[in-house]
């Protein structure tokens, strides 16, 4: 069983790499419809939808025009999560995501943060570079 550090980790806008993340997560989901009818014994359902949201932490940088600045409240980007690495072999996730939030921390005792929210739309294909 191959494990990995969270350092492996990275993202892309596009082929532009996404400057000073933190982290990044995605879940995935489906929903579920029921195709019970009477006479059944017991509840039944059919997969319907799939979707997928997630989340990116940074250290803010301004100058990271083709990443963090492309990245605005309503935009649609094709975004590719890579967790274990972008080298040969490995696995990543790649989706349109549609941003839906970004934010920017700041603590006087801490480096200027910022988090972007994102819904996929259309899919979430996994492959390998």
């Amino acid at each position: 069983m191959a494990t990995h550090h969270g350092k492996e980790g990275s993202v892309k806008i596009g082929s532009n790499v996404l400057a000073e993340i933190k982290s990044f997560s995605l879940d995935e989901t489906a929903e579920t419809v029921a195709d019970t009818a009477m006479g059944d014994t017991a509840a039944s359902y059919v997969v319907g939808l799939t979707d997928g949201s997630g989340s990116i932490e940074c250290h803010w940088d301004e100058t990271d025009t083709n990443g963090q600045v492309a990245m605005t409240a309503g935009a649609s980007v094709t975004l590719n999560l890579y967790p274990e690495g972008a080298g040969a072999g490995d696995t990543y996730a790649t989706m349109t995501a549609l941003i839906t939030s970004v934010g920017v921390s700041v603590d006087m005792g801490d480096i200027v943060g910022r988090s972007f929210g994102f819904q996929s739309s259309g899919g979430i294909t996994w492959g390998t570079v």
